[in-house]
């Protein structure tokens, strides 16, 4: 498997599900020994809705198949004619589960940090509404907010005027609205940030490039990726590609 310094672009594609329950999984094991005895790092899941069908990852979204007809009626232009429209059912919007780190004080189970690792149905549409009302919702009630942003698709939750174009975006919000942003691209590793707790008690550490790395290594995702073929949109510069064939050797 070709070792990429940061986030594996051909993972953003339908793998990207599995990548993302597994880092939530491997964050939460790399935190737990740096929050003990004070605070606990908990998985908690929440659903979201996607409406889209067609733009994204075909194993989640169903198809939607378009037939086009011509018209051989012969009809002048003084002529009306009269067509059927067809009736096409769309697909209802899809109910998905996403895993989030959240970090506790166990005495009384107070929510002191929130991880949210982001996922395609964060950053568009409905998807994108009812993630930034969460995160509102967070940051109003003093909760400190980390945002993992490992998809170059989609809509940022910052406001993008305010970053630097880049792949991948991290951040961490503290309670107060102070903002720490780490604007990445594919061939940067990726950090090392602090995880916020109680004023009382320091920052701990999170390494997300050895938490990748090792759920790179368990799941053996080169057994399925055909790194013959292009990762998955938008397309890479000429510079991107230059730099992803030294990467494949």
């Amino acid at each position: 498997m070709p070792q990429f310094p940061g986030m594996n672009p051909y993972l953003e594609g339908y793998l990207f599900q599995d990548l993302h329950s597994a880092l939530a999984s491997r964050i939460r094991a790399l935190l737990t020994p740096l929050l003990r005895p004070r605070y606990a790092a908990r998985l908690e899941v929440s659903t979201v809705q996607d409406t889209s069908s067609s733009e994204e990852l075909g194993i989640i979204y169903p198809d939607v198949e378009v037939v086009k007809t011509s018209d051989s009626s012969g009809l002048t232009k003084e002529q009306t004619a009269v067509f059927t429209p067809a009736t096409l059912t769309l697909p209802p919007p899809i109910t998905l589960r996403i895993p989030t780190v959240e970090v506790r004080e166990v005495t009384g189970n107070r929510l002191v940090t929130c991880i949210e690792i982001l996922f395609y149905a964060n950053k568009r549409q409905l998807g994108f509404e009812q993630y930034q009302q969460k995160r509102d919702r967070l940051i109003r009630s003093g909760v400190h907010l980390v945002e993992i942003d490992l998809i170059r698709r989609g809509r940022r939750a910052i406001v993008e005027s305010l970053l630097p174009k880049s792949h991948y975006c991290i951040s961490v919000t503290r309670a107060g609205d102070r903002i720490a942003v780490w604007a990445l691209n594919m061939q940067e590793p990726l950090p090392t940030i602090p995880i916020p707790l109680l004023p009382s008690d320091a920052d701990v550490p999170l390494d997300l490039s050895q938490a990748i790395h090792q759920v790179y290594e368990e799941a053996d995702y080169d057994l399925t990726i055909d790194y013959s073929r292009q990762p998955s949109p938008p397309p890479l510069s000429d510079a991107e590609q230059r730099w992803l064939k030294t990467i494949m050797g």
